[in-house]
């Protein structure tokens, strides 16, 4: 919990399938379906989700873009591209900052009261998973400590190892 009353936690297990206002997809720009958690939302969401990401245009890495949840329990997926790691010098950990800061705002904007955030990049991107999870807990309380909302932040892990980076990070 934050000062701001906004609750910051870390659990275990399948995005597709929580029961919050909005997830965040870990995007590519194209915003079209992928691998991993990308692919595993677009199959739970349905055959409506490519249509809506098409007609989006794409999305620049760091940005954030809203569409209907389909058939997932959520009612909004946040795209969120995030920065393909190239060892650090390249400006990742700001990218990567501004995916979670955009897709927070867009929740606000909306008054949404949960988000769901996988670990961004972390796949096939390459971003070290210690590494991201300092990015996002920080842009996490940040965002918190300005804004009503969301109230509740969920950041997911598919397993107990990818969620050990994220406990570290929330317990500094």
């Amino acid at each position: 919990m934050t000062p701001e009353g906004t609750v910051i936690e870390v659990e275990v297990g399948d995005i597709t399938k929580l029961g919050v206002d909005a997830i965040v997809n870990a995007a590519n720009e194209r915003l079209a379906p992928g691998g991993g958690v990308c692919g595993a939302i677009f199959r739970a969401a349905g055959p409506g989700l490519p249509e809506e990401c098409r007609a989006l245009g794409g999305c620049p890495t760091g940005e954030a873009r809203v569409t209907g949840g389909y058939n997932l329990p959520a009612k909004w997926i946040v795209h969120a591209v995030g920065p393909v790691w190239h060892g650090g010098g390249e400006g990742e950990a700001a990218l990567l900052a501004g995916c979670y800061r955009n897709a927070l705002a867009l929740a606000a904007k909306r008054r949404l009261e949960t988000i769901a955030f996988p670990a961004i990049s972390t796949g096939i991107f390459g971003y070290p998973a210690d590494e991201a999870a300092k990015v996002a807990v920080a842009a996490c309380r940040d965002h918190a400590g300005r804004h009503e909302f969301p109230k509740r932040i969920v950041l997911v892990a598919f397993d107990e190892t990818q969620a050990k980076p994220l406990r570290e990070a929330l317990a500094n």
